[in-house]
């Protein structure tokens, strides 16, 4: 099931006098692993909102009923944005709760040369399914703010037409393994775009777009990783001090 280290609420679920009732997977968590008694105080959020505690006021078979109370902001934001060639199904199901638990604002999923094209009719990529693997990220890190996912099945069109808007004012960086330039900590207050390639990595063409549209090749060192590796990788990279 994966570690839950927050509630994550949705917000109709918060009712006006401030008690929520949960059942189904976060109900079960709390059951079997937490073991959690009544009068108990858990870590709780409301996704897109704010974090704070819930005391267990019961638990049995109709649920889990807690009595919130809100008021802390979640974790800083890392200020990083990916344009991210869509990887495999079984990836990607790893990936977006990774990208959700580092902070990341936003997911532009893109096609490229070395990607199937039947990745794009993925169940992954039905928006509860990847509402329900976000939100693993979020109670994993404690936080209640999800990344904006969008998908373009086109890269060239997205890279010409979008792409220099879409990370205008930021720094943008091109992992890619024949890149010489080594990985640097950035500044924090200064945004990040990555483009990150599939497995195979980016094609020739791709990368000379990319380069051309401001997109600076680094490297990560000689090995070759996976992208469900290489992206908490370059991010740890560039933000050392990840949330401090």
């Amino acid at each position: 099931m994966g570690g839950v280290n927050l509630l994550l609420l949705s917000p109709h679920e918060l009712a006006p006098d401030g008690t929520a009732h949960l059942t189904g997977r976060r109900h079960q968590h709390a059951r079997d692993v937490l073991r959690v008694q009544a009068h108990e105080t858990l870590k709780v959020g409301v996704r897109g909102g704010s974090c704070g505690t819930a005391t267990v006021v019961s638990e049995g078979a109709d649920g889990l009923r807690l009595k919130v109370e809100l008021g802390a902001p979640p974790p800083p934001r890392a200020g990083v944005d990916l344009v991210l060639a869509i990887p495999r199904p079984k990836a990607l199901k790893r990936v977006i709760p990774a990208v959700a638990s580092l902070g990341v604002g936003r997911v532009v999923l893109v096609n490229a040369a070395r990607v199937e094209k039947s990745y794009f009719d993925s169940k992954v990529l039905a928006p509860q399914f990847l509402d329900e693997l976000i939100d693993l990220g979020l109670e994993q890190a404690r936080d209640t703010v999800p990344p904006v996912i969008e998908v373009r099945e086109r890269f060239k069109p997205f890279v010409e037409d979008e792409l220099e808007q879409w990370a205008s004012g930021a720094k943008c960086f091109l992992p890619h393994p024949a890149a010489h330039t080594p990985v640097h900590a950035a500044p924090r207050d200064q945004r990040l775009v990555l483009a990150i390639g599939p497995d195979g990595g980016w094609v020739p063409f791709e990368v000379a777009l990319l380069e051309a549209h401001g997109f600076a090749p680094i490297s990560l060192g000689p090995r070759i990783l996976r992208v469900e590796v290489a992206i908490p990788a370059i991010i740890a990279a560039l933000r050392p001090l990840l949330g401090g």
